[in-house]
C-alpha cells in the first residue's frame, strides 16, 4: 500500500517508525565518518539547462558508471560555487545522481561573491536582487520541473527511483516548493533553512498539502531563538498533511553547513561536527526514501 493511501493513524505510525530508523542510520553514517573505501569514482560537468526564463548553468555530477538516484542541490544565498560543488561529488560518491544549478541564473552566470569577505550589514544591495530573482513568485516552481526534465533525460538517472532534493539557507524553502511541484520528488532535506514559515499567503509550510515526499528540517539555534513557533507551525502543518517528517534544532548557527563560511572563534557560522550530524541525516533519508 502507498503512504498516501494509508489511513492517518497508520501515516503516523510509519512516521515514527521511519525517523527512528533514520536516526539510528544517521548515526552510523556519522560514525563511519566523512570517506570510505566504498565511495565510487565521481565526474563533474559544467551543463546548461533551457527553463521557461532562460538557460541555467549548473554543475552535473555522477558515478563514472550506472544509473542511479537523482539529486538536486539548492545552494544558499552565495549560489554556485566550489563548496556546492565539493558537497555534490562527495554525495555522488555515495551513489547518486547530483545536479547543482546556479540559481542566479536570470540575473548573472557567475556572481563571484566571497564568502569569507561578505559584509550583509555593507553588502546587502549586491545579493538582494540575486535572491529576489529565485524568490519570485513562480520561479523556483518553473525551475523545479525543468530540471527534474532535465534530469530524467539523463542516461545516468535512474528514473525508477525517485529524486530527492536539498537545501541551504534560502535553498530550504526552494526544497518545499520543489517537492510540491512534482511528484518525482520522494525526499527534501532543508539545512538551516530561512523563511520556511511567513505570514504571506504563499509562504512555504502552507504547501505541505501538496508534498508527498519525505521531509527533514535542521534548524539553526539562532534561527529558532529569533522565530521559536516556526518549527511548530511548520510541523503541526505537515502533520496535518500526513506528510512523513522530522524536524530538529541543531546547536550551531545559520549556515552551519557550509564549509566555506567563516568560522570565528567567537561567532562560528561553519561547524564541522554538527555538519557531519547533518549529513549522516541527509544520507539515511535517501538511503530509506530513494530506494
Amino acid at each position: 500500500m502507498n503512504d498516501e493511501n494509508k489511513k492517518p493513524e497508520e501515516q503516523n505510525e510509519l512516521s515514527r517508525r521511519d525517523f527512528v530508523a533514520m536516526g539510528i542510520a544517521a548515526g552510523i553514517v556519522a560514525a563511519a565518518g566523512g570517506a570510505s573505501a566504498a565511495d565510487l569514482q565521481v565526474v563533474e560537468k559544467d551543463v546548461e539547462i533551457t527553463t521557461p526564463d532562460g538557460t541555467c548553468n549548473a554543475a552535473f555530477i555522477h558515478p563514472t558508471s550506472g544509473s542511479h538516484p537523482a539529486v538536486l542541490i539548492w545552494a544558499d544565498a552565495f549560489g554556485l560555487r566550489p563548496a556546492l560543488r565539493d558537497m555534490g561529488k562527495r554525495l555522488a560518491a555515495q551513489g547518486y545522481t547530483v545536479l547543482v544549478p546556479n540559481p542566479f541564473y536570470r540575473v548573472t552566470k557567475d556572481p563571484k561573491l566571497d564568502t569569507a569577505t561578505f559584509d550583509f550589514a555593507k553588502d546587502r544591495d549586491k545579493i538582494q536582487p540575486l535572491m529576489n530573482s529565485i524568490n519570485a513568485d513562480g520561479a523556483a516552481e518553473k525551475d523545479a520541473v525543468a530540471f527534474i526534465a532535465w534530469l530524467d533525460q539523463q542516461k545516468e538517472v535512474n528514473k525508477s527511483k525517485k529524486i530527492g532534493t536539498q537545501g541551504y539557507c534560502m535553498g530550504g524553502p526552494l526544497v518545499m516548493r520543489t517537492a510540491a511541484s512534482s511528484a518525482r520528488i520522494g525526499a527534501g532535506g532543508s539545512f538551516h533553512g530561512g523563511g520556511l514559515v511567513t505570514n504571506n499567503p504563499n509562504s512555504p509550510h502552507l504547501l505541505a498539502p501538496k508534498i508527498h515526499a519525505r521531509m527533514y528540517f535542521g534548524v539553526a539555534k539562532n534561527d529558532d531563538e529569533r522565530q521559536p513557533d516556526a518549527k511548530d507551525k511548520l510541523k503541526a502543518a505537515l502533520d496535518a498533511a500526513h506528510v512523513v517528517n522530522k524536524i530538529e534544532v541543531y546547536p550551531a548557527n545559520h549556515g552551519w553547513c557550509m564549509s566555506d563560511m567563516p568560522a570565528p572563534a567567537n561567532a562560528p557560522i561553519y561547524s564541522k561536527p554538527e555538519a557531519e550530524r547533518a549529513w549522516g541525516e541527509l544520507l539515511a533519508l535517501y538511503k530509506q526514501a530513494l530506494a
